[in-house]
């Protein structure tokens, strides 16, 4: 595409230098990634900035620069060497156009669904995903585990990508004859604008605990990062609500869109009842108006009713039949790494990527209606170099709801294990814990040491087949780990 007619997608405040007869086929925020004919937009990251790597784009052939910091290089390098300076307010905004306007406008060409809160993103997007499979109905799935173009599987670093990266999904999406797009829409994300200027028709609140302080600071702030998202939505787009969460009111003030809710509360425009759960799976009832509806679904989980509600919610407003979106929650596949059991005949273990105090908790809580008087263990840990407010909290919910508890390394990272353990251990005050901080050990010792029958929740890491340790991520699967010592 022109140079010329990208700029006209992009707010600036100044362009320098030639923009005539260049072609740009690569938008780069990743100075290494540059290539002749290509776009370097210099965005700032948790640990670098990209205005620092603008000379080593110009070296790798960048036709332009996007900055919005005037003073990183003299306007003389760009004039020497024929580079366009291209200076905005916020590069992250103008990544956003720019990608937009480079792949023309693909989320306006696809039913896009946005699904944010604390926990249930990924299981909510999972199960759309999966309603609109078995209904034979292309779609695609970008999250936490796995990003989906139809079947085929890409891999997913972050929870929401850049912009650019979401934009590019979405017009392979398109491309590739898909309908609908499921995304988890993280608080961080929508923060740091990599969803702006996106065409969300449908938009899913799950619900929203404390969580991600490190990055937040203070809960409003959370709140307000999950709140964009609503305030974005157009009149004839759907906002989809868990009524029964207490912020849900705060999450849709001055929302345009038509409002849905969902929960148990005699209120609820769907309403959940009769919720039943055992190691084959949940069944609740759905009322909507006059009708009642019957689902169960093979994820176990009295949180699992609130996601199969809204994936439920979000297939009965886009047309499908209420027969395919039944089939499709009651032939659901395993999440992994979600509330996952595995086990021999005399002991459970159930691996679940909990790792804020509210999900610990309803997965114990979980757990314990499952499991009868029989005991259950719970092994966790907390991860390095975040919030770590959390940390005795969740040292306490595990004491409190568990028989025993193994207090172990998560994903460490940059920070000293046993520190983080030490900081969780403030929490617990009764005698039914010990700390193994390698991580194997203390999945063994639980499985080994737990009596027949009982359970063990390996909880924090799920779906994760790594650990992070200085930097250096060590390939380590907790299910692998448990189904190793199982035998």
């Amino acid at each position: 595409m022109e140079l010329t007619n990208l700029i006209n997608s992009v707010k600036v405040i100044q362009v320098a230098g030639d923009v005539q007869r260049k072609e740009i086929s690569k938008i780069v925020y990743d100075s290494r990634l540059v290539t002749t004919n290509s776009i370097f937009v210099a965005i700032k990251g948790y640990n670098s900035d990209g205005h620092n790597f603008i000379i080593d784009a110009i070296n790798k052939g960048a036709e332009a620069v996007i900055l919005d910091n005037n003073d990183v290089v003299p306007e003389e390098v760009f004039i020497h060497r024929n580079v366009t300076k291209i200076l905005v307010k916020d590069t992250r905004i103008a990544l956003a156009e720019l990608s937009n306007g480079f792949y023309k406008n693909p989320s306006s060409k696809i039913q896009l669904i946005g699904i944010t809160g604390t926990n249930g993103k990924t299981t909510t997007a999972w199960l759309i995903k999966n309603i609109f499979d078995q209904s034979e109905i292309k779609s695609g799935l970008i999250g936490t585990i796995a990003n989906y173009i139809g079947e085929i599987k890409l891999e997913s670093k972050l929870t929401t990508p850049e912009s650019s990266d979401l934009n590019n999904l979405l017009s392979q999406m398109i491309s590739n004859d898909c309908k609908y797009a499921a995304m988890e829409v993280s608080s961080h994300s929508l923060f740091l604008n990599r969803t702006y200027g996106l065409d969300f028709k449908f938009a899913v609140f799950t619900n929203i605990t404390i969580d991600h302080l490190d990055f937040h600071k203070t809960f409003d702030n959370y709140l307000n990062a999950k709140k964009i998202l609503f305030d974005r939505l157009q009149k004839d787009a759907f906002a989809i609500i868990n009524i029964d969460d207490e912020n849900s009111g705060s999450m849709i003030k001055n929302c345009k869109a038509k409002i849905i809710s969902f929960g148990q509360s005699p209120s609820a425009d769907y309403l959940i009842s009769d919720i039943t759960i055992d190691f084959s799976g949940t069944k609740f009832s759905l009322k909507h108006k006059d009708e009642i509806f019957k689902i169960q679904l093979p994820l176990i989980g009295e949180f699992n009713a609130y996601n199969a509600a809204a994936a439920f919610i979000v297939s009965d407003q886009a047309g499908l039949s209420k027969e395919k979106i039944l089939n499709g929650l009651r032939n659901s596949r395993q999440v992994p790494g979600r509330f996952e059991v595995i086990g021999n005949e005399n002991k459970k273990v159930i691996i679940d990527y909990s790792h804020t105090p509210d999900s610990l908790e309803k997965a114990i809580l979980s757990l314990r209606k499952l499991s009868g008087q029989n005991k259950i263990t719970t092994v966790f840990g907390c991860g390095g170099d975040r919030d770590k407010s959390k940390r005795p909290i969740m040292g306490r919910i595990a004491s409190e709801l568990s028989d025993k508890v193994i207090v172990t390394s998560d994903n460490p990272r940059t920070e000293n294990p046993l520190s983080i353990i030490n900081e969780i251990v403030k929490g617990i005050s009764k005698d039914n814990y010990s700390i193994i901080e390698n991580r194997e050990e203390a999945i063994k010792t639980a499985i080994q040491s737990a009596e027949d029958f009982s359970a063990i929740l390996i909880a924090g890491k799920g779906h994760e087949n790594y650990q992070d340790i200085n930097g250096v991520k060590h390939h380590f699967s907790d299910s692998e780990v448990a189904r190793k010592y199982l035998r």
